[in-house]
């Protein structure tokens, strides 16, 4: 494993995608300080697998996803992308790559140009690059717009005129159209009803075994996350908490932040009320200010004074399954979030809200 200042999650070697220290932030007035967005995430995606990302809002998951594609580059560490380091390409150089690695945004209907028709939109990348033929490049629209479950014969329409689980089929099909070996989900169905949800869940298992993608879906819905994932990365204030495969950290989780994750999951049954004792409480403390040591302490029951002088490294506790945690769960541990302040208490040197400079 690596030093403090860096987090490495290995799936093997030969990975499509390696991220290895990956620091994101964005400077705030003019005193020198900034928003520590992302701080030395390191991760790896093999060739075919989708890797979930999850975590609260302002965790730094979308961030991740924006600096692997360079949207804005980060400050920092390296993006490798089948071999090719993103960090040092430039211009056309750079734009030579994005065919090949492609986004699908969050908002479906803002993401599309209201301008153009959806035939126009999802053909862009094709007429761009030059792909083709006129001919070849509408008959690959039609073919990618009938794969998503759209009828080609309405490609001459506007995204206003589509309901938002069209528009984010239409998004879809404009993503792979160009044929890339990655794409990046930010937060695909958070926008779109439930039945909507599933029914885009299931285009995009489709079209990843169609067209052989490779997946890096970011979400805050831990269900969701579970059934499209092969691994589980969980993020809190910019740095990795725990990697390891759904069941296993969906059944036993190690970090108590994932432990308190999965006690938040609601249940369908309006009798259950949840467990107080296991709710997770407080603030996320300050981004710019973000406390030394681990960062979960101040929320965190278990929390020691090592946990305050020392920033916790990924490490194996189970086979396949990695933690950055000094003190991680044991089999069956619950812990009670109604006594943090016991521990997390410890501090070295406070500016009043929890944090530290």
């Amino acid at each position: 494993m690596a030093g403090t200042g860096s987090i490495h999650l290995r799936a093997g070697d030969g990975a499509l995608l390696r991220v290895e220290d990956l620091v994101v932030e964005f400077p705030i007035g003019h005193g020198g300080e900034a928003v520590h967005a992302v701080s030395g995430i390191s991760l790896d995606v093999l060739d075919g697998e989708t890797l979930g990302i999850v975590g609260e809002s302002g965790c730094g998951k979308s961030t991740t996803g924006r600096a692997v594609m360079q949207l804005p580059a980060p400050k920092s560490g390296s993006v490798r992308f089948d071999g090719v380091e993103l960090t040092s390409l430039h211009g056309e150089a750079l734009r030579r790559v994005r065919p090949r690695l492609q986004m699908i945004f969050q908002d479906p209907i803002s993401s599309l140009n209201p301008r153009r028709r959806v035939r126009e939109i999802v053909r862009e990348g094709l007429d761009i690059w030059e792909m083709g033929d006129k001919d070849a490049r509408n008959a690959k629209v039609d073919e990618v717009l009938d794969a998503v479950g759209m009828d080609p014969a309405n490609g001459a329409r506007r995204p206003h005129e589509f309901s938002g689980g069209q528009c984010q089929r239409i998004s879809i099909a404009r993503a792979v159209v160009t044929e890339p070996k990655l794409i990046i989900c930010d937060e695909p169905v958070s926008a779109l009803d439930v039945s909507v949800q599933a029914q885009i869940l299931n285009l995009l298992e489709d079209m990843k075994h169609r067209y052989g993608l490779t997946v890096v879906f970011i979400a805050h819905d831990l269900a969701v996350v579970k059934n499209v994932s092969d691994r589980v990365l969980v993020m809190y204030l910019g740095k990795a908490c725990e990697i390891a495969s759904p069941d296993d950290l969906y059944e036993h989780p190690k970090h108590p932040y994932t432990g308190a994750l999965l006690a938040a999951i609601p249940v369908p049954d309006p009798t259950q009320h949840p467990d107080e004792e296991r709710v997770l409480g407080g603030e996320v403390p300050s981004p710019i200010h973000p406390p030394t040591g681990c960062r979960f302490r101040t929320r965190c029951p278990k929390s020691q004074e090592r946990c305050a002088l020392e920033e916790p490294v990924l490490r194996e506790v189970e086979p396949s399954q990695y933690v950055a945690c000094h003190f991680p769960l044991e089999a069956g541990e619950q812990i009670d979030f109604a006594r943090v302040g016991i521990g997390a208490s410890i501090d070295v040197a406070s500016d009043g809200d929890g944090s530290t400079p």
